[in-house]
């Protein structure tokens, strides 16, 4: 299980998470490369060096011409759709980030997500930003993405709409739902384009999670201020892996037009394609329709194909994606005798706990079928047969190596994407 986390102990913004992904060793010129097929004119992506606060870290400044342009959804969706060097995991990462952008600004402006113009977000710096942010973490790999608790900084900021306090309203709505920090600095430690990627990415927030760390990357803000260094840390690396414990995707969407016979079918082809657990919850939907959630367990490295056939076979608009970890029973493969033959199935166990056995169902059918006895009594017998016997002993727990189990416990949170407003760039 691979992990990105990020520190933001002075805050975050898009030029600081872009600079900490390029330290931490994503290529600088396939981010260039997609930069480039976006097609803005004269446009550069500079990287440099530099010290914050005794640290060496990486700075990032997007050169550009002078702008003015206020650009909405559909401008920012031709500009993605024309860039023929950004993948479309890259591409839809990107949407997703600026969608939470324009979810935010319409809230907080009254209007729709597709008239409502972006100010600081449509400025060039922030477009790169983005794209580029988008293009690194999916270089990066990172199964999931952890967070600290985020601080925004004390103050006034001057936006499109005149003088407004520190967090600005877009960058508000944007950090709905997610753990503040108070750091004393008076000036914008987070940004807009900060909170809408933490938005986005973020599958956890809390401290450090337990990892073996390969490498850091420090991103530097453009402002210093005393006693901090105003630096955004990327952790990467491990998992501190546990045999009773891992980390699963839990992804979920809204059906209130499809039928039954579509559902089983997907669900068919989730299983075939590795889900862990496939199952449906009736929903009440909008305009009193019934509906149901459809939800899927699988373990991340199969979350695209999965999320590929969810959009494949139901036409769903929309996919709620959760990392979550799970509480696990270990256990192996067993057999047990009874009178009338023998049944295979499962034992498990816990550290201190008692072990249980589960006998497979086509067995014991198979059994009582043939000898003409109730099923019950087979399950019985099997259960009787396995705890009778001395010598099936669970192993002992090798914590060495990750185990992979297909046993599933779900419980997920939900991000929503949103956001606003303007500021003279977007750099903490």
């Amino acid at each position: 299980m691979r992990i990105a986390y990020l520190d933001c102990s002075t805050g975050i913004s898009g030029d600081m998470t872009l600079a900490a992904l390029i330290d931490a060793g994503v290529d600088i010129e396939l981010i260039r490369s997609g930069i480039d097929s976006i097609q803005l004119d004269d446009v550069r992506l500079e990287c440099q060096s530099v010290q914050k606060g005794g640290f060496r870290a990486t700075h990032v400044q997007v050169v550009h011409p002078e702008q003015h342009a206020h650009r909405n959804m559909a401008d920012i969706e031709a500009l993605l759709d024309r860039a023929d060097r950004i993948t479309e995991s890259q591409k839809t990462l990107a949407r997703e980030i600026f969608l939470a952008v324009a979810r935010a600004e319409a809230h907080v402006h009254g209007a729709t997500i597709d008239t409502v113009h972006f100010h600081e977000i449509g400025a060039i710096d922030s477009i790169v930003d983005i794209v580029g942010a988008a293009i690194g973490f999916d270089l990066l790999g990172a199964d999931i993405v952890v967070c600290s608790p985020i601080p925004t900084g004390h103050g006034q900021i001057h936006i499109d709409h005149g003088i407004c306090t520190v967090p600005a309203p877009g960058t508000a709505e944007l950090l709905k739902g997610i753990p503040l920090v108070d750091v004393p600095i008076e000036a914008e430690l987070t940004t807009p384009t900060g909170a809408a990627i933490v938005k986005t990415l973020a599958d956890q927030f809390g401290p450090l999670p337990e990892m073996t760390i390969e490498t850091i990357g420090y991103g530097a803000g453009t402002m210093d201020f005393p006693q901090r260094a105003n630096l955004l840390r990327l952790f990467v690396g491990s998992a501190v892996a546990s045999p009773e414990t891992d980390f699963v995707c839990l992804l979920e969407t809204n059906l209130d037009d499809v039928g039954g016979e579509t559902i089983g079918y997907a669900r068919k082809r989730l299983v075939e394609a590795g889900a862990l657990d496939v199952y449906s919850v009736a929903a009440q939907m909008k305009k009193d329709r019934p509906g149901v959630v459809l939800s899927v367990i699988c373990r991340p490295e199969h979350r695209e194909t999965i999320e590929s056939i969810l959009f494949d076979e139901t036409g769903t608009f929309g996919i709620r994606r959760h990392t979550i970890e799970r509480s696990l029973r270990l256990r192996e493969a067993t057999t047990v005798q009874t009178p009338w033959g023998t049944v295979a199935g499962k034992r498990g166990w816990r550290q201190g706990g008692r072990e249980l056995f589960t006998p497979e169902f086509e067995d014991c059918a198979r059994l009582a079928n043939d000898a003409g006895v109730p099923l019950r009594d087979v399950y019985r017998a099997a259960v009787a047969g396995f705890v009778s016997n001395p010598q099936l002993k669970p192993p002992a727990i090798d914590t060495d190596h990750p185990h992979h189990h297909e046993h599933d416990h779900s419980h997920g949170h939900d991000h929503d994407h949103d956001h606003d407003h303007d500021h003279d760039h977007d750099q903490n």
